[in-house]
């Protein structure tokens, strides 16, 4: 009995008429463990749900995934991309549906926002995909700190910013449930997530500068050494009533989107919840001098590695590799620098038809060898100590037909648009989204994700609020860090992307953006002809830099090469 049928025995032993899967763990990040909804469905895309039923099995996913999904799932799942086909409107075709949950993997704003009324969901103690698989266990490898004022804001003025607005909410207690904002607020790292050095726990700060932290006992024994971290109470989180039923107050702020119903249950029955927003978000989303200064140091040394590479695709006879070979190459280079770590995502590298699927994971089951008329797309990035990196560039290695060349512009231009706005007004994500898409949208051509998200210092490589996507109302500020990353994509044909990672400066009122991204664009994708002159000397600005940045870790070959493309 394979883990679907075990799972549907299961539902139908609770009289459940089907249980909901989604991606995250009880953390709510972007990678989570165990992988449930992997085990259950196949789909290995970062973002999705599942709704197993009697006889009918749904995956949601956005339109990232379409394609990648019916690849990995379409055999036992009917697949619907979101926001066209939304789960409420979906479900609302079954009558008085009872659906169970683990309540420790959904927030309570999830559910009700997409859920139908006549839905009857139903929590369960134990989670159904744990008991129908095989317990997996996660290695205790410690927590560590970087409390360093060269290289970031001291944890306690940080803390000092939380204490504020704390204040003037009149917030007693406060609980930041996302280990991505307690490494930022008490400047920890850890090793839970396969691409991010994240640490998993949560914490409970209190308006008295007392702070709870909630994690395994086996992961916190360097930071109770650290003289910055001594007077922080540990516990587990099994002990997490117990300090609840304790700690003095009214008032308590909770985080909406990554706050379980578990958890705001619990916090419900002590405390009246005054506020649903964890401020370390909005915070943490505007890097310092030092941060911004760590993150240019390890974007040099990435657009070393990411130049050899390129070099090496356009002029080394390549269609002896596969998509494989050309991951690895990429990674050996980085690997040279010896503050490289380990990749900040699974490197995403597509040559004809796979490039079209956004974001495609080449296994052996998949790789194809490269081909001289391919159109080669390579999404890739690094954490460094200190920084963290992600670029995406599109080669071909024979004269592509103009169509491509058009569109391959087209996307270049809305690139361009993106990186030289300059505006003296306040300035919200979903505006520079718009504007990336014109030359494309001119065309009847469009792309199915946003032309940017933000990026973490030496943290997840996808950060908010900021963010440059349709619905963003986020303003842009000073210190930001986002990516740049206009695209197109024909099915079972080739996709087209160029990003680059970009910060946010503000001068005499002006608010304007800097590329951090050391990486070539390739020139024989151009058709210069739809490049007006400021396009043209952006580009040649762009690669000339690059040289002058990083020509002296050039060989005599590679220097050349980058030479003839300014």
């Amino acid at each position: 009995m394979n883990s679907l049928q075990l799972t549907r025995k299961l539902i139908g032993s609770l009289n459940l008429d089907g249980y909901i899967v989604p991606k995250n763990d009880e953390y709510f990040g972007e990678y989570s463990f165990p992988n449930r909804l992997k085990t259950i469905s196949n789909f290995s895309g970062s973002a999705g749900l599942a709704i197993i039923l009697q006889k009918k099995n749904y995956l949601f996913v956005d339109g990232r995934y379409t394609l990648q999904s019916h690849q990995e799932s379409g055999k036992n799942f009917s697949i619907f991309e979101i926001p066209q086909k939304n789960i409420s409107k979906i479900l609302k075709r079954n009558n008085n549906l009872v659906l169970g949950y683990d309540a420790r993997l959904f927030t309570k704003s999830f559910l009700q926002r997409n859920f139908p009324s006549n839905c009857n969901l139903i929590p369960i103690r134990e989670n159904i995909i744990d008991l129908s698989t095989k317990k997996l266990h996660q290695k205790n490898i410690k927590f560590y700190s970087i409390e360093n004022k060269k290289i970031s804001d001291l944890s306690k003025n940080k803390i000092k910013k939380v204490l504020k607005f704390m204040k003037n909410r009149k917030i007693d207690n406060i609980f930041i449930s996302a280990p991505e904002n307690v490494a930022w607020l008490l400047n920890i790292r850890g090793h839970d997530s396969p691409n991010s050095p994240i640490p998993n726990c949560k914490i409970i700060l209190t308006k008295k500068n007392k702070i709870y932290f909630f994690s395994s006992k086996h992961k916190i024994q360097l930071l109770k050494k650290n003289r910055y971290l001594k007077k922080i109470k540990y516990f587990t989180d099994n002990e997490f009533y117990k300090i609840l039923f304790n700690l003095k107050g009214t008032n308590f702020s909770i985080d909406s989107n990554t706050c379980s119903i578990f958890f705001e249950d619990l916090i419900n029955s002590r405390f009246k919840i005054t506020n649903r927003v964890d401020p370390c978000y909005n915070l943490k989303s505007i890097k310092n001098n030092n941060e911004i200064k760590e993150t240019i140091k390890a974007h040099e040394a990435d657009g070393v590695a990411l130049t050899k590479f390129l070099y090496w695709m356009k002029n080394t006879s390549n269609i002896k590799i596969n998509e494989i070979g050309a991951i690895n190459k990429l990674n050996n280079l980085r690997k040279r620098n010896k503050n490289y770590l380990y990749p900040s995502f699974n490197t995403i590298a597509g040559s004809g038809p796979n490039g079209a699927i956004i974001h495609y994971n080449a296994k052996k089951s998949t790789t194809r060898k490269i081909r001289k008329n391919d159109i080669f797309l390579c999404d890739s990035g690094g954490q460094y100590i200190f920084g963290t990196t992600d670029v995406t560039r599109t080669i071909c290695f024979e004269k592509p037909p103009k169509r491509i060349m058009d569109i391959f512009t087209m996307v270049l231009k809305g690139h361009i648009s993106v990186v030289t706005f300059t505006s003296k007004k306040k300035v919200k994500g979903s505006e520079l989204d718009k504007k990336a898409r014109t030359w494309l949208n001119k065309r009847n051509l469009d792309y199915p994700h946003g032309t940017g998200h933000g990026v973490g210092f030496f943290l997840n490589v996808h950060e908010g609020p900021c963010s440059f996507s349709k619905n963003n109302n986020s303003n842009i500020k000073e210190g930001m860090i986002l990516s740049n990353e206009p695209g197109y994509y024909q099915k079972n044909k080739f996709g087209i992307r160029i990003e680059n990672l970009i910060y946010v400066v503000k001068k005499n009122g002006l608010i304007s953006f800097k590329n951090l991204t050391l990486a070539p664009i390739d020139k024989d994708l151009i058709n210069f002809n739809l490049l007006n002159k400021n396009e043209k000397n952006y580009l040649k600005s762009y690669n000339q830099n690059i040289y002058d940045k990083i020509g002296k870790y050039l060989n005599l070959k590679e220097k050349k090469w980058l030479e003839n493309l300014f």
